[in-house]
């Protein structure tokens, strides 16, 4: 059937205004799109240009770190607190150079914290070269002190020395002349009635007897004598009432004690020894002592 003109006529004007909108759409999608791609491009290059200076600026605080860390390792000083308040810096240092080394560039608040503990680092730094500084000019200042001091004290002492002679020579007789010194030590062993015995079986204590001497020159007051006893063996008699004492540098154990009061003037002890389980035959010796002087030696002889 044929196609009416009119209506041939109709739809083809209709398939030229729908042809005409299709390419319409079709070139403001592709104008669209041009312009998406374009702004793309254009955030892809801002966003790579912004790393690219992020990394130089994380790069350059690197640098800076590490330099910083150089100048803490070659900065020392003579003085042990400084040396110790810059060993906890240089750490502090060390720390910094692994954070930033750990950190993406484009963290940025990190890369700004670093910065002002760079700058904080740095301002430390300047106040230990200053210390050290003023430090050394102090004493170098001493030095000089000290150096004049010990020419003048080499002046003094030599023309006081003679002086200085006869002082130390007076100082020493004063200083022998004071030791207190004994006299009459004797050891004796006692039985259980009290009375002196030679028997060996028959001893259940020794006494030691002696006599300070006067001497006024002599410290006045309490002061302690030590005894101690040895078997024929030499073997030191001790038990629970043992003491030590320091004699000449020496600290020795002591087989019983006794503190008197002594004023300079004579005065006589006596000192037991109890507490023995047993005494063997044989010469016994005591020796008497002051934490100054060794006061004298006795002898006893048991069968």
């Amino acid at each position: 059937m044929k196609e009416d003109p009119l209506e041939r006529l109709d739809r083809e004007a209709r398939e030229r205004r729908e042809g005409g909108n299709l390419r319409t759409t079709m070139y403001l999608l592709a104008g669209v799109a041009a312009v998406l791609a374009i702004a793309l491009a254009y955030i892809w290059y801002q966003k790579s240009s912004l790393v690219n200076e992020l990394n130089e600026e994380k790069k350059d605080l690197t640098e800076q770190i590490m330099s910083l860390q150089t100048d803490y390792d070659s900065l020392s000083s003579e003085y042990e607190s400084i040396n110790s308040q810059l060993d906890s810096s240089r750490e502090e240092v060390a720390q910094l150079v692994e954070r930033i080394q750990k950190t993406e560039a484009t963290n940025r608040a990190k890369i700004r914290q670093y910065e002002k503990e760079l700058g904080t680092l740095r301002t430390i730094m300047r106040s230990y070269i200053g210390q050290i500084d003023s430090l050394n000019t102090l004493n170098h200042k001493l030095t000089a002190d000290a150096a004049a001091a010990r020419k003048e004290a080499a002046a003094s002492k030599r023309a006081n020395q003679e002086l200085t002679q006869q002082v130390e020579s007076l100082s020493g007789q004063v200083a022998a002349g004071s030791v207190i010194k004994a006299r009459g030590l004797r050891i004796d062993a006692y039985n259980n009635s009290d009375n002196v015995t030679d028997r060996s079986s028959r001893v259940v204590r020794m006494l030691t007897t002696l006599s300070l001497v006067e001497n006024e020159l002599a410290p006045k007051g309490p002061i302690r004598i030590y005894i101690r006893v040895k078997d024929p063996d030499g073997i030191l008699l001790t038990n629970s009432n043992q003491v030590s004492f320091s004699y000449g540098g020496e600290t020795m154990v002591a087989s019983a004690s006794r503190e008197v009061d002594y004023q300079g003037k004579e005065v006589e002890l006596s000192i037991y020894l109890n507490d023995i389980p047993s005494f063997a035959k044989g010469v016994y010796t005591v020796e008497a002592f002051t934490s100054q002087a060794k006061l004298g030696t006795a002898e006893v002889l048991l069968r």
